[in-house]
């Protein structure tokens, strides 16, 4: 990785991404290339200078003028402020994805999980926090990575999209320019697969069914294309008479005019449920004290891995990523 210098003459650096290269090699004639992306991953804005002493034609000198990265394939590391274009020139505030962390129903762990969705590997690991937990089922912040769709358990991750700003109240819409209809969800393919998670949408017949990926590139990153109504909704406007202001409240953690949201749960691959390879390869180990019923007292020790699962707005661009933390007892 390196530098390229920025301060005379615009250079262009291209590179084609891993996909193109392997259409490419192909070689037969099929190779074209229909589209590109620009990011300014680099560029701190925060250098432009209204107060320059030398005029207005320096204000964004020292912006124009940040060295740029050279060009290079690694997907994990490239690209991650892409540009958009929007037809709308008079824009105040752009759309932004929050993680929801307000209802209980998102919530991540933070007894276990560092602040992490946790994710149970096996069944021996779901016996041992469901009677932990209070109440009937996984009560206590977790997914049931062996059946995600099982009653009782509610836990799903969920990422709100819109304008987070009270500048503009929420009882607005946010302009359909701006509102994200689908998103790329991208997870380590190794560890687990997205599967449904959005309620009340979900039903007995067809809670936690694995969604498809489109492609798994060269790092085991699975690409997940979500649109339909089992992940992603319209998330209503704020009622401009609030009977229950809790309810509303817990409905989203956007603060201005919203747009949609995404609900998906994970569901462990076979490699975690029946194996501690992974574990043992890529992650690392901590105890636990059970705290319930006879086996109150007891230290119980637990493999763990820590990830991400990085979600992108398919019309804004706009990504965050979300650790989560998959757990099996040794």
């Amino acid at each position: 990785m390196a530098f390229l210098d920025n301060s005379g003459d615009i250079i262009l650096d291209a590179v084609l991404t891993d996909a193109g290269r392997k259409r490419l090699a192909e070689g037969n004639g099929s190779f074209r290339i229909t589209k590109y992306s620009f990011g300014d991953d680099e560029i701190d804005y925060s250098n432009y200078n209204p107060n320059h002493a030398s005029g207005s034609a320096y204000y964004d000198l020292e912006v124009l003028q940040t060295p740029v990265l050279e060009a290079f394939t690694n997907n994990t590391a490239t690209m991650k402020s892409k540009l958009v274009t929007l037809t709308n020139n008079n824009l105040l505030y752009m759309p932004v994805i929050v993680l929801n962390t307000i209802d209980a129903a998102n919530q991540p762990n933070n007894t276990i999980g560092s602040g992490s969705h946790v994710i149970l590997a096996d069944q021996t690991t779901v016996d041992t926090f469901t009677a932990e937990s209070t109440g009937a089922g996984l009560t206590g912040y977790f997914i049931n990575g062996i059946n995600p769709g099982a009653a009782g358990t509610s836990r799903t991750i969920r990422c709100d999209q819109g304008l987070n700003t009270v500048e503009i109240p929420a009882t607005y819409r946010i302009d359909a320019e701006l509102w994200e209809h689908q998103y790329i969800v991208e997870m380590d393919n190794r560890f687990g697969t997205i599967c449904t998670g959005l309620d009340p949408q979900i039903t007995s017949t067809n809670a936690g069914i694995n969604a498809s990926f489109s492609f798994i590139d060269d790092d085991n990153v699975a690409s997940y294309y979500l649109s339909t109504d089992a992940f992603v909704a319209d998330t209503p406007v704020k009622p401009t008479v609030i009977q229950d202001p809790n309810t509303d409240f817990r409905n989203t953690a956007i603060a201005g005019p919203r747009g949609s949201h995404l609900v998906f749960r994970i569901r462990v691959s076979t490699n975690l449920r029946t194996s501690t390879y992974l574990f043992e390869r890529l992650g690392s180990t901590f105890t636990y004290t059970l705290t319930k019923g006879s086996s109150a007292g007891t230290k119980k020790t637990f493999y763990y891995i820590d990830t991400i699962i990085r979600v992108t707005g398919a019309t804004t661009g706009y990504k965050i990523d979300i650790p989560v933390r998959f757990i099996k007892q040794q």
